[in-house]
């Protein structure tokens, strides 16, 4: 008899370490699993980033459309994220966070699909792309275009062909697609991390998350590294004869294979939800599962009285929850710390955002660098800085155990820096490219007040030249032309790389030495102190960054400190819903559309409208991008000054409660996740 209990004991002793084992696998693949989507999602989002410029050239769009798009995936994102966040805890949570990476992959499909449907990219007027044709014996000068004037494309055949080529609206198709990437991201972030705070051992939650947010960090290094590589890739790398393509990734038309970075991102997304689907809702804390076990019994034993009487009770804590809510939102909205911290870290995050949206124009304008280099430089330097300020940030916080003063004096010099740099940039803009016709007369020899409708030259007047056309051309007098036509160049060297056209008169007007009035394709290079520049910019940038994120982390742990405890998570979610709407949605439309305000040379297309825009006045362009900057970063630095002021009187000596409060609040919430479970175990039996 002894022995039967002994083998029974250790049947049930072998069973327990059984069921606990495999709740252990569970919660661990949950880990892994939820780390591979978080790769997907960083790389899906830095590839966004990296890709709106191109996004711009591919479908002639303007830089305020492509800022309009950009923020179509918070536009999503605000559309779910408060029914996932509240609905999503009382339903299968690993099943959701995996139809969201299905759905985020899908839309990052969606939007490399125009690239298939479009055609080959026209770059310029005469380039017909077609694989088997030698598109540089399309280039005009001078004598032929002469020629080609007498035979020009009658206008009804021009509208027929403006009709033709309406695919350049395929853009909604991407703004759909970053709509739909943004309703699949919702679930991934407050899923997640509350099943890891749920189910994790005690004191072990801030490690896993610390984890997976590592884990996305290697997907934003991979989408630099990829974006930089796809970039120098010509869009439509595969069908096309590359030889025939005349211009190169520095070319403000160049236009890489944008739309690889949104497969890859898409289908990774995809594989990522798979793993999901097969992950039970609850993988451990066993002790929930016997109070939900316990709940259920008595709910079994009850009378039919009881249940109604539970019905009636629930819908009354419904009503009672929904005039708490607003009660709450009321008290956050009227308590003037609260409102002051979320106007500044709006206007601090905004900058940050445009930043983060238009380095790339910016330096591609200002200091001549490619789409490919920028990426580059920004993966393997920016963004390490950018990591280790935020975990800088959170050192220093443990480390000295900052209280809420302390938080907002680091978030000051943070923005103290910021602001900084933001001038400093105005001393590294450099001058605006000489391009005759736009920055000089068509001679070279006299600035003009204005690029709008500059007059033919003597050196050019008799070419009959398309004046809406761009195709640069460096002189050697260094002065960029329009055009090889507009150069007043006779003769070219064919098909020969690399292609240079001869006796242009405009280029002799300038009173060459050397008498060689000849010009080669593409705009003239930024000259060494240009260069000098963007090196001492890049280095500023990289330090702004590094600050940034430090200040950027005190603010994340400043918002729990000045509400009521109770009101932390609420505080939290409105505070994320108005940088979203007014930060990540608003800033890259206006920030677009100042950048729109100094462009000299727009594209256009077949019907006669703007398209995207050639070249920028990168002085005006300097000083309106860091002129909006450092009017959004100067009241952080007042709004800072009277939040500190206020903090002070109001918090003194306070702070170490505020913390027990936090501590005691996290109490509460696992109790009430434990009610949570009930009703909802409640709801399923009856």
């Amino acid at each position: 008899m002894g022995q039967h209990q002994h083998l029974n004991k250790t049947a049930e002793s072998a069973s327990s370490e059984k069921k606990k084992t495999r709740r252990c696998n569970g919660f661990k693949m949950f880990l892994a699993a939820l780390s591979f989507s978080y790769i997907a999602r960083a790389l899906g989002g830095i590839i966004m980033k990296m890709s709106i410029t191109q996004i711009e050239r591919r479908f002639d769009i303007s830089s305020s459309l492509a800022g309009l798009i950009d923020g179509s995936f918070e536009i999503g994102n605000l559309l779910v994220i408060v029914f996932v966040s509240y609905f999503g805890s009382k339903l299968h949570r690993p099943k959701l966070i995996g139809i969201g990476c299905f759905l985020m992959g899908t839309g990052s499909i969606l939007m490399a699909l125009p690239h298939f449907f479009m055609g080959y990219y026209r770059y310029s007027k005469e380039a017909n792309i077609d694989p088997s044709e030698n598109s540089t014996s399309n280039l005009p000068n001078c004598l032929s275009n002469q020629m080609l004037s007498l035979n020009r494309t009658p206008p009804e055949i021009v509208e027929r062909g403006c009709v033709k080529e309406s695919g350049s609206h395929m853009w909604i198709y991407v703004f759909l697609g970053n709509v739909l990437r943004g309703i699949g991201e919702s679930p991934i972030v407050p899923l997640g991390i509350s099943y890891i705070d749920d189910f994790a051992k005690e004191g072990h939650s801030s490690l896993y998350i610390g984890t997976v947010n590592a884990m996305g960090m290697i997907g934003l290094v991979f989408g630099f590294m990829l974006g930089s590589l796809f970039a120098k890739m010509y869009v439509d790398i595969g069908y096309v004869d590359l030889s025939t393509i005349r211009i190169t990734p520095k070319d403000s038309r160049w236009v890489g294979a944008w739309w690889l970075g949104f497969l890859v991102s898409g289908i990774l997304s995809i594989i990522s939800s798979i793993p999901f689907f097969f992950l039970l809702p609850n993988p451990n804390k066993p002790q929930k599962e016997r109070k939900v076990s316990l709940f259920l019994h008595v709910l079994k034993t009850n009378d039919k009285r009881n249940q109604i009487a539970n019905l009636t009770n629930r819908g009354k804590n419904i009503t009672k929850n929904v005039t708490g809510f607003f009660q709450s939102l009321k008290s956050i909205l009227t308590n003037p710390l609260y409102v002051i911290f979320v106007i500044f870290t709006l206007l601090h995050m905004s900058s940050y955002i445009a930043s983060i949206t238009y380095i790339i124009k910016i330096m591609e304008q200002q200091y001549g660098r490619s789409v490919s280099e920028t990426n580059f430089l920004l993966g393997i330097l920016a963004l390490p800085a950018i990591a280790i300020g935020m975990f800088s940030g959170g050192y220093i916080i443990k480390k000295f155990k900052l209280s809420s003063v302390g938080l907002a004096r680091l978030g000051f010099c943070s923005a103290t820096v910021h602001l900084l740099s933001q001038v400093l940039y105005f001393f590294l803009i450099c001058e605006s490219k000489s391009v005759a016709g736009l920055t000089l007369t068509y001679d070279g020899n006299s600035p003009v007040r204005s690029h709008v409708d500059v007059p033919l030259s003597y050196c050019n007047s008799e070419c009959n030249c398309d004046e809406s056309q761009w195709e640069p051309v460096c002189g050697n007098n260094g002065i960029t032309y329009i055009s090889p036509c507009l150069a007043g160049c006779k003769s070219s060297s064919g098909n020969k790389e690399p292609i240079v056209f001869y006796n242009c008169s405009c280029v002799e007007v300038t009173g060459l030495q050397n008498k060689n009035y000849s010009v080669h394709l593409g705009e003239c290079p930024r000259d060494d102190a240009c260069t000098r520049k963007f090196y001492v910019y890049f280095a500023i940038k990289v330090l702004d960054s590094f600050l940034c994120a430090i200040g950027l982390t005190s603010y994340s742990v400043l918002v729990i400190k000045i509400v009521q405890p109770e009101l932390k998570a609420l505080a939290i979610g409105f505070h994320s819903m108005i940088l979203r709407s007014l930060g990540g949605i608003l800033v890259p439309i206006y920030f677009g559309a100042v950048i729109d305000t100094t462009c000299m040379k727009w594209s256009t297309n077949s019907c006669g409208a703007r398209g995207a825009c050639r070249i920028y006045n990168s002085t005006f362009l300097g000083r309106a991008f860091f002129g909006l900057k450092v009017a959004l970063v100067f009241p952080v630095l007042v709004l800072l000054t009277v939040f500190i002021f206020i903090v002070k009187k109001k918090f003194r000596g306070k702070d170490t409660k505020v913390s027990e409060n936090e501590r005691q609040v996290m109490d509460e919430a696992n109790l009430e996740f434990l009610n949570n479970i009930e009703q909802f175990a409640s709801s399923t039996e009856e």
